[in-house]
C-alpha cells in the first residue's frame, strides 16, 4: 500500500499547485493580456484556449519520450512556477509565469494519467484540500500574501510535491505499472475542476450564499460566520467521493444531485446558492467515485514488477495513451466551459446553460460507468481523510473576522464624506491582487459611506475571492450588496451608519451585455435625520452612451429619496457635457465634483476620462472634491465631504 499513499499524495499536491496557478492566470486573462469590455473576448478566448489545446499533444510526447521522464520534468517546472509567482511584482512576467506553470501543469497531469489508472482518491484530496486552505486563508491565496508565512508554506507544499514525484517512481504508480482503466476519472478531471472551482467547492460562493440569507428585498448584507457552510460542503464531497457508493441507488443520486446543484446555480438566485453548492459538492463526489473503474486488485499492482515502457504497443501502453488523452481533453473542457461562460458577460449571450452541460457531461460520464467493486485506495481510511480535510476547513469561520455592525454616534453628524470607487474585482494596474492598495486608497479618506462598483464575490475566472466581505473585514465597515450581472456581481454601499431600507432595480440592457442596476439604501444618521444613497455602475451599449440607464437611475433614486438628501455616485461611463450626464442634472441633481473639474478618473496610471461621478440633492453642500492617485485598480476612486442641510 505504500506506493498508493506516495501516488495518491503527490497526485493532490501537484493538483493544489495547478488550482494556485490558475488562480493567477484566470484573472491575468482580462488584467494583463487583456482588459475586460475593452479587449475583444474573442481574442481572450482564443489566448486562453491555445494552451489547453496546445496540451492535446502531451500524450504523443510521453507515448515516445515515456511517462516518467515527462512527469519528472514537468513537475519541477510547476513547482518552479508556482513558488516563483509569489515574489513576481505583477504585470507581464507574472503572466507568462503563469502561463508556463498551466502548461507545465497540464503536461504533469498526461504524465501521471499514463501511469495511474486510479486517481480518484488523489483528485478529490486535491479539489478539498485546496478548498479547504483557500476558505481558511480568507479566500486570499499564498501567492498573493507575499509575507514569510507564505513563502514557508509555499515552500513545503512545493518539497512534498517534489519528494513524492521522486519517491513515486520507485515503486509501482507513477513510473510503475498500471491497470487498464482510469479512463473515465481522468476525463472528468476537468470537468469536476470548473464545477467544483465555480459552485460546489467555492468557499466565496457558500459566503455569498450565507449573506443573501440576511437579504432584505433581494440585497444581500454582511453574513454572521459566512464560511460556515464550507466544512459540510468539503465534508459532503469527501465523504462521497472516497467510498463506495451504494449498491441499490448509488447510480442515479450522484448523478441527478450534481445536476441538481448545477441547475441551482444557473437560475441565479442568491437564496437558491447554498442548496446549489451542497448538492453539488455531494453530487460531484460521487460521481467521481462512480468512475474508480482501475480494472485490476491491489495486490496484482502492487506485486508487479517493473512497467512496460509507455511506447509498447501492448494493453498497457495502448491504455496510458488513453487516460492521457482522457486528460488532456478533460482539461480542454474545463477551458471552454470556463471562457464559454465568463464571455458571455462580455459578448452578451445566455450563459445558464454551461454549469448545466458541463455537469450533464459528468452525470452522464458517472451513470456509465460500471459497478465499483472495492473501497478506494488512498493515504488514509475515507472517514479520516474527509474528517482531516474537514477540520482544515473548519478554521475558516473560526478565524474568520465578524465585521463590527455599525451605530449611531452622540447625535446625527454635520458632514459625511463619501467615497465611490470602481475596484475591477480588486485587482490592481499591475494584475495583482490588491486588497492593501484598495483598503488604503479608501482609509486615506476617512469616509463615512462608501460606494464600489465591479464588485466580484465568487467568480472562479477572478480567482474565487469575496472581495466585498474581504475589503469590508479591512475597513470595519458592514455591507449592502446589490446583484447586477448575477447574484455575486454588482455593486455595493459600506457605511459606518446604520443602513434600513435597502432597495435594488434591474436597469435596461439596451444592447449592453453585462448586466446593470441601481442600489438604494437608507441611512439613519440619528434624532430621525436619513440621507439617501443610490450606488450604480452604468453599462453603455456598443458605441452609444448609457443615457436609457442614466435617466432610469435618476428616476429611481429621485422617486426613493422622496425629498429626503440624496447621494448618487458611481462609475457612470459618462462625461460632463453628455447626454447621459445631463440626465442626473435634468432630474435636479448636482454635480459634487463640479469644482474641482476637470477630475479625471481613467485609466488610473494616465487619467483621462471624467467618467467616476457623485450627484447629490442640492440641499447637500459638496466640499474638498478629490480623485487621489493611485494604482489599485483602473479607476481612480472620487471623494467628497457632504454638508448636511440645518435641521
Amino acid at each position: 500500500m505504500r506506493y498508493r499513499q506516495v501516488t495518491t499524495g503527490t497526485l493532490a499536491l501537484g493538483v493544489i499547485l495547478l488550482i494556485d496557478v490558475l488562480r493567477v492566470w484566470l484573472p491575468g486573462i482580462i488584467t494583463t493580456f487583456g482588459q475586460a469590455a475593452s479587449t475583444p473576448a474573442e481574442l481572450m478566448g482564443a489566448f486562453a484556449l491555445g494552451w489547453f489545446v496546445l496540451a492535446m499533444g502531451a500524450p504523443g510526447v510521453v507515448r515516445r519520450v515515456g511517462a516518467r521522464p515527462v512527469t519528472v520534468v514537468a513537475a519541477v517546472l510547476l513547482a518552479v512556477a508556482r513558488l516563483a509567482l509569489t515574489a513576481t511584482p505583477g504585470g507581464r512576467p507574472q503572466l507568462w509565469l503563469a502561463t508556463a506553470g498551466l502548461l507545465a501543469g497540464l503536461v504533469w497531469l498526461v504524465g501521471v494519467a499514463a501511469d495511474t489508472d486510479r486517481p480518484v482518491p488523489g483528485l478529490a484530496l486535491g479539489f478539498a484540500v485546496n478548498a479547504a486552505v483557500h476558505a481558511a486563508l480568507d479566500t486570499v491565496d499564498l501567492v498573493w500574501r507575499g509575507d514569510w508565512v507564505a513563502w514557508l508554506l509555499s515552500s513545503v507544499a512545493v518539497a512534498l510535491f517534489l519528494l513524492g514525484t521522486a519517491r513515486s517512481g520507485s515503486a509501482g504508480g507513477p513510473g510503475g505499472r498500471a491497470g487498464v482503466g482510469g479512463v473515465r476519472a481522468w476525463l472528468l478531471a476537468g470537468p469536476a475542476l470548473l464545477l467544483a472551482g465555480m459552485v460546489a467547492l467555492s468557499p466565496a460562493l457558500a459566503q455569498t450564499g450565507m449573506s443573501y440569507l440576511l437579504a432584505d428585498g433581494g440585497v444581500a448584507r454582511s453574513p454572521l460566520l459566512g464560511m460556515a457552510p464550507v466544512p459540510v460542503a468539503v465534508a459532503a464531497f469527501l465523504c462521497t467521493a472516497l467510498t463506495r457508493p451504494p449498491e441499490r441507488w448509488g447510480r442515479a443520486y450522484g448523478p441527478v444531485a450534481v445536476v441538481a446543484g448545477a441547475v441551482l446555480f444557473a437560475v441565479d438566485r442568491g437564496d437558491l446558492l447554498l442548496p446549489a453548492v451542497l448538492l453539488a459538492a455531494v453530487g460531484l463526489g460521487a460521481c467521481l467515485a462512480r468512475t474508480d473503474d482501475g480494472s485490476e486488485p491491489e495486490s496484482d499492482t502492487a506485486a508487479a514488477g517493473p512497467a512496460e515502457t509507455v511506447g509498447d504497443e501492448g494493453d498497457d501502453g495502448r491504455w496510458a495513451a488513453r487516460r492521457g488523452y482522457a486528460v488532456a481533453a478533460g482539461m480542454l473542457v474545463f477551458a471552454l466551459g470556463a471562457v464559454g461562460y465568463y464571455s458571455a458577460y462580455d459578448l452578451g449571450y445566455p450563459n445558464a446553460a454551461v454549469p448545466v452541460l458541463v455537469a450533464l457531461l459528468v452525470a452522464v460520464v458517472a451513470f456509465a460507468a460500471g459497478p465499483v467493486v472495492h473501497r478506494l485506495p488512498g493515504p488514509f481510511a475515507p472517514l479520516r481523510a474527509a474528517g482531516a480535510v474537514t477540520a482544515l476547513a473548519l478554521l475558516a469561520p473560526v478565524l474568520a473576522d465578524e465585521v463590527p455592525v455599525a451605530s449611531n454616534r452622540d447625535g446625527p453628524p454635520e458632514r459625511l464624506t463619501v467615497v465611490a470607487y470602481n475596484i475591477r474585482m480588486g485587482f490592481g494596474l499591475d494584475g495583482r491582487f490588491d486588497l492593501t492598495g484598495l483598503t488604503e486608497a479608501v482609509e486615506r479618506q476617512r469616509p463615512d459611506v462608501v460606494l464600489l462598483s465591479e464588485v466580484d464575490r465568487a467568480w472562479l475566472l477572478n480567482g474565487g475571492h469575496d472581495t466585498l466581505d474581504l475589503l469590508a473585514d479591512r475597513l470595519g465597515m458592514p455591507y449592502v450588496f446589490g446583484p447586477a450581472a448575477d447574484p455575486v456581481w454588482g455593486d455595493a454601499v459600506l457605511s459606518r451608519w446604520p443602513v434600513t431600507d435597502p432597495r435594488t432595480v434591474a436597469l435596461p440592457a439596451v444592447g449592453a451585455p453585462t448586466g446593470a442596476q441601481a442600489l438604494a439604501v437608507t441611512l439613519d444618521l440619528g434624532a430621525g435625520v436619513r440621507t439617501a444613497v443610490v450606488s450604480t455602475h452604468l453599462q453603455p451599449p456598443p458605441g452609444r452612451g448609457p443615457v436609457v440607464q442614466a435617466r432610469a437611475v435618476a428616476d429611481f433614486a429621485t422617486a426613493y429619496a422622496a425629498g429626503r438628501p440624496l447621494v448618487v455616485a458611481g462609475d457612470l461611463n459618462t462625461q460632463p457635457g453628455d447626454e447621459a450626464f445631463g440626465q442626473f442634472t435634468a432630474a435636479g441633481l448636482v454635480d459634487a465634483l463640479a469644482t474641482a473639474r476637470p477630475l479625471a478618473t481613467s485609466p488610473a496610471d494616465d487619467p483621462r476620462e471624467q467618467i467616476d461621478h457623485v450627484f447629490v440633492s442640492p440641499g447637500l453642500t459638496a466640499t474638498n472634491p478629490v480623485a487621489p492617485r493611485g494604482t489599485a485598480s483602473d479607476h481612480l476612486p472620487v471623494a467628497v465631504t457632504l454638508t448636511l442641510p440645518p435641521r
